[in-house]
């Protein structure tokens, strides 16, 4: 077992790359579903948000209005700084792999996805972070520019690299110490020294 953090540009292919992961057997956690619950109702950063931007971004029902607070924080770099500081303190990883492609494709997947024009589009490509900066920031990149069959064999590629290393070991002990107690990895550990 290794652990992997996922990211890229919005509309970039993480859940084609996710899904061809868990199609591995790799287990995934999703930042958007965790990004998604740390802000649910009565939670810290959820009252947070009511706070500062107001009852305007709430559904009738209490729940967050994630297109409203989308457009509000997508127009006003501001309100996009106070939102990431609530909520990146919950959902921040530690460590970045990279999905890239070129701007024409993430701008025409983003709009096709959303229902947004080009303008909205633009908009929310623009308030993330710049994919060479992501870039710089990565071990691993995956280029999903060339369709979905060369971007299952990069995802094959990567997989079989990173269950392969030792980068990971650390990673897999604890995961063997938290299934079979500490014996167990000491056991482990010793199993794969030797061999």
């Amino acid at each position: 077992m290794f652990l992997v953090g996922l990211t890229g540009g919005i509309s970039s292919g993480k859940s084609t790359v996710s899904s061809m992961l868990r199609e591995l057997g790799c287990p995934i956690i999703d930042a958007d579903l965790v990004a998604r619950s740390v802000v649910e109702r009565h939670s810290p950063a959820y009252r947070r948000i009511v706070r500062h931007f107001g009852a305007e971004v709430l559904l009738e029902n209490g729940d967050i209005d994630r297109e409203k607070l989308g457009q509000l924080i997508f127009a006003d770099a501001e309100k996009r700084k106070v939102l990431n500081s609530i909520t990146h303190p919950e959902i921040h990883k530690a460590m970045l792999k990279l999905i890239v492609f070129d701007p024409a494709t993430q701008l025409s997947r983003l709009m096709q996805r959303d229902g947004l024009d080009q303008e909205q589009a633009e908009q929310r490509v623009g308030a993330q972070m710049p994919l060479n900066e992501k870039r710089g920031l990565a071990k691993h990149v995956i280029e999903n520019s060339a369709g979905r069959e060369e971007t299952h064999r990069q995802v094959l590629r990567l997989h079989t690299k990173l269950e392969d290393s030792m980068e990971f070991l650390l990673v897999r002990l604890l995961a063997a110490a938290a299934a079979a107690g500490l014996g167990g990895a000491l056991l482990y550990a010793a199993k794969l020294l030797v061999s």
